[in-house]
């Protein structure tokens, strides 16, 4: 099994595609790190000169150096010194091949695609050797990184950066890239419908509370807050769904748990089945907000 699958060369300064490995697996994580490698492409210069993407099977690796950044998806097993030597391997062959005035020069996608012929024999090295020939070099890199880690890459953060809103990407000069969520699916339109009845039925009860609340002398003010606050995460909720925002992961779950609290604390208004209504439809949500996905559209020519 290869444990390196893809390699990438692009322009720091505006992400311009220089070169990359022919791709010939189409399994689905490979195409959603390859999206989300151009992605980071777009915002390297913020970035350290060295920088990771954690995925479930693969994660992407990536050097710059000299207004060039070599980047790859491997295989989770692959040690991560080992892809770091591979892309410095990369980075000399590339040096060797382009200097840096051509590389400045350069005015459309993947002007090198030549390089291609040189990445695939790199990358058969390792795969089939399982690294670089000189362990003293594995050794320096170990050791380097020991030192000065890569950067662990936020992904919410570098597409907002990247200029999406609500769900949309502008399409940057020569990126060739459009990138939008996912469609909405039929389990998302029907937790849509089921937030907007919990979303309508924390309202209808908070306001009537608080006749209640002024006749009581505010002693039930906490359960009007209740209801209303629960009432907000719901519509938030239903926003998360339909529009990207950075840090998505951390506010749904923030979401889950006011209103997850709030139904608690209103246990004597509600039964427990009406309970475990609210919390099911608030937990399907936030599952659904986690999976909707950004999809690119993009051509890759060729690669």
């Amino acid at each position: 099994m290869s444990l390196i699958l893809f390699a990438f060369v692009v322009r720091v300064r505006d992400g311009l595609p220089l070169s990359a490995s022919t791709d010939f697996e189409h399994n689905r994580e490979l195409q959603e790190r390859k999206q989300q490698l151009r992605t980071v492409s777009k915002a390297l210069a913020r970035f350290p000169d060295r920088g990771t993407v954690k995925g479930q099977e693969l994660n992407i690796y990536f050097v710059s150096s000299e207004g060039v950044s070599y980047m790859t998806v491997c295989h989770c097993s692959l040690p991560v010194a080992k892809a770091f030597c591979f892309l410095e391997d990369l980075r000399w062959e590339f040096t060797a091949c382009f200097n840096s005035t051509v590389v400045a020069l350069a005015n459309r996608p993947y002007p090198f695609l030549e390089f291609d012929t040189t990445i695939q024999k790199l990358k058969q090295q390792y795969n089939q050797s399982g690294g670089p020939a000189l362990e003293v070099t594995l050794a320096e890199v170990q050791e380097d990184l020991r030192i000065h880690p890569p950067q662990v890459i936020d992904l919410d953060e570098v597409e907002l950066t990247n200029g999406i809103a609500n769900g949309h990407m502008e399409q940057g000069p020569g990126s060739g890239q459009n990138v939008r969520l996912e469609p909405v699916t039929a389990p998302g339109i029907l937790s849509l419908v089921l937030n907007i009845m919990c979303a309508s039925l924390n309202i209808i009860r908070g306001v009537h509370l608080i006749e209640y609340t002024f006749q009581d002398d505010y002693e039930g003010m906490w359960n009007v807050v209740a209801f209303l606050l629960a009432f907000v995460c719901c519509v938030l909720q239903c926003h998360l769904y339909l529009f990207h925002s950075s840090l998505k992961k951390h506010k749904s779950f923030t979401l889950l748990s006011v209103i997850v609290l709030c139904n608690l604390y209103l246990l004597g208004l509600r039964n427990a089945w009406q309970l475990v209504f609210h919390i099911s439809v608030a937990s399907l949500s936030t599952f659904l907000i986690l999976t909707r996905k950004l999809q690119d559209r993009t051509n890759d020519c060729g690669v």
